[in-house]
Formats: C-alpha cells, structure tokens, sequence
C-alpha cells in the first residue's frame, strides 16, 4: 500500500549552535522540538506522535515525552537505524498519519560528540553484545577505516581517483560559504583537499566531515493541517529503508543499502533520478556520497567519480545540487547522525528558504537520502522523495 502524498513535513528546525558545552543533549532534543514547533505555527498540545533514535537519554522516548512535556503522545517509534534513522522516521510517521494513528509527529535529534570528544578515528564499542562482536572487535575497525576501505575498493574496480572524490568536499565547501552556521566556511579546491594530511589511506583530512555538537527537529503532519499552516506545503511522495550487512561473506564494498531504497522511493513517488534537481546526500566521508549517487540512480555504478568531478555537485554550476548548507563535510554532524540537516536542507530548498546563492529555482522535487551504521560492514539505508504542492 503505498502513503505517497498523504502526510507533509510542516516545521524544520536544525540548532545553530556546533558546539555545545554547556548543554544537556536533553536540552538541546528539547529546543530543536521549540524552534519546529515555531517554525511551523503548532505547540506541544498539537503533538500526538514522538519519534527519536539512540541519541536520545535515558529510555528514548519514554523519557523524552516526560521530559518535553507531551501529554497527548499516541503513538511512539524509537527505531534505530543509526544516522539514517530521522529519514526512516519520515516515513514511519507518513504512515502512521495515513493511517490515522496520529496526526502531528514531532521526531527530535540531538547529541554532544564535539564536546565528548568523539571522533570517526575512534573504535566504538558500545554493541558489545552484537553477534559480530567478537569476530570484528579483534581487528578493531574504526569508522574511518572502514570507509577508506570502500574508496580503495571503489578505485581499484572502477578507477575512481582521490581528485574526483576532492570534487565532493569542494562542493560541499562552495556551498558552506553562504551559511553562518557553517563549521568550516572556507572555499576548498581539489588542491586542497589533497594536500590535507592522509587520515586512512586513500582518504585524506578533508574527506571527513566534522564532528559537532547540535540538533534538528521536523514536524510531520496531516495534509490538511498543513494547509491550514502558513508555510510552503511540502508533501511526502515515497519512503524506504533497508539494511546491509555482510550477506553471509558475500561482500561487495561498493555499493549500499541505498541501492535498495533508491528504486523503491522512486517507484513510490512515481519519479525518476533525472527529475531532481536537488538532492540531500548523507556526507560522512566524501565516498559515501559518490556510493549512494551511483545506488540512487544518477549515474551508473562505477561513474560516480565522471559525475561529480568539475563542480557537478555545485547549485547553479552542475547538474545535481547537493547540500547547499554545507552538509556534513562542513557544516554540521550532529551527534554522529547526520540523516535528519539531510531533511531539513531538502524542505528549505523546497521551500524556498535556501540562502539565494544556493537555492535551486522553481523546485518540485527533492531527495534526501542516508546510510548509519557503517558502509564497509553493516548500515541502515532510507531514502525520501519530497514535492511542493
């Protein structure tokens, strides 16, 4: 049963604050819920479904529904699909409307890894109890390994180079300019992402994106609240999500679970790739953008690197805007989750809310689209098709 265009996203809001030490990450789930709620011309009376991740403390929902203060919270979804969970919750929450389970869903985000010092360099053991613990543990891949291990492979079968992978950052860096929220606003070329020092062989410093405290929120809601709303109605057109893993030992390392979300949120909203013009694309690594162009359709397995080389990327120059905030390679990487600024940048550029530099004109489609976990051995996908009504 498909819910395309049955529920809108009517309030966005993403922390402007990158670091934040002085905060709670209950504090800050809390002010991102405020600025979407304002955003969008509700209060926390209208809220009747709650959606967070494992970001958020204590008992994830349950605490966080006492703690915002929600008193006519129905319906509850804390699923985990690491960064890529805010965009399932879209989806979740799309349905649940549909269905008539709730009408305004408020779904939060936020963390603290800046100040905590966390970092992709590290090894994260907190799934000590996961089936594959003890046979990956001893080998103790870090995040960045892992997707360093991607890009060699992806260069070593299709001839990708570190250049066209420079080309993402670059984009990504134009882009980030224009945003005063921006962790890193300074224009890059290809020179200079190479000339970054090499973190994990063939990815270099400004592969990364940067670590930051912050938060997001968005509101979803019924079609017809969101007509009755003053903002621009942003409709949800097709969902998905999935997951991969290592398939029994039949891995291959260049491709995602995106390129099983990628088709079915196309069929859903009954578009192709070449009808976007805009697309959100989860930035971890400068590889994992150039992965999930190739997974969603754009181009075909193995191009990526032809596709995104000389400003392809960059809104008004190329032929695919992408993350005209800057994303995650400078702009902005809460709590080692990236998935929900994808949304919030597609509805502003839906919107037309984008800075006027970076804004895409006369747009009807936009895509947003994530991976969490880790690309090299196991992740959750989930891919949005968003429209202006």
């Amino acid at each position: 049963m498909s819910f395309s265009n049955n529920a809108c996203i009517a309030g966005i809001y993403e922390h402007p604050l990158r670091v934040a030490p002085n905060h709670t990450v209950a504090q800050l789930h809390a002010e991102v819920a405020y600025g979407a709620l304002q955003d969008a011309g509700l209060t926390l009376n209208d809220v009747d479904g709650y959606f967070c991740a494992g970001d958020a403390p204590g008992m994830g929902p349950v605490a966080m529904v006492d703690y915002l203060g929600l008193k006519k919270v129905s319906y509850l979804d804390s699923t985990d699909l690491g960064g890529a969970s805010y965009l399932a919750h879209v989806g979740h929450a799309a349905r649940a409307i549909a269905t008539g389970q709730c009408k305004v869903a408020l779904i939060t985000l936020a963390g603290r890894p800046k100040s905590e010092g966390s970092s992709g360099t590290q090894v994260r053991s907190h799934h000590a109890s996961a089936p594959d613990f003890a046979f990956e543990k001893p080998y103790s891949p870090a995040p960045l390994n892992t997707y360093a291990m991607c890009a060699m492979r992806h260069m070593h079968e299709f001839g990708t180079t570190s250049e066209q992978l420079a080309w993402i950052k670059v984009a990504a860096s134009h882009h980030a300019q224009h945003n005063p929220n921006a962790l890193l606003k300074d224009v890059l070329t290809v020179e200079d992402v190479l000339a970054s020092p090499m973190i994990a062989d063939p990815l270099h410093r400004a592969d990364c994106c940067v670590v930051t405290d912050s938060g997001g929120a968005l509101l979803v809601v019924h079609p017809d609240i969101a007509k009755s709303l003053k903002k621009p109605v942003v409709t949800i057109m097709g969902a998905a999500e999935s997951a991969k893993g290592q398939i029994g030992g039949k891995v291959d390392l260049t491709y995602s679970g995106v390129a099983w979300t990628g088709p079915r949120a196309f069929a859903e909203a009954k578009l192709t790739p070449a009808q976007i013009r805009y697309a959100s694309i989860y930035d971890s690594f400068t590889i994992t953008v150039l992965i999930q162009l190739e997974d969603l359709g754009f181009c075909k397995k193995g191009e990526g690197g032809k596709f995104v080389e000389n400003g392809q990327l960059i809104s008004g120059k190329g032929t695919l805007a992408f993350n005209t905030d800057g994303g995650g390679l400078c702009n902005n990487h809460p709590a080692n989750r990236g998935g929900m600024t994808k949304v919030i940048e597609a509805v502003r550029q839906l919107r037309g809310e984008a800075h006027p530099a970076v804004q895409v004109p006369h747009l009807e489609f936009a895509l947003a689209s994530g991976i969490g976990g880790a690309l090299g051995t196991r992740h959750g996908a989930a891919t949005l098709i968003m429209g202006r009504l």
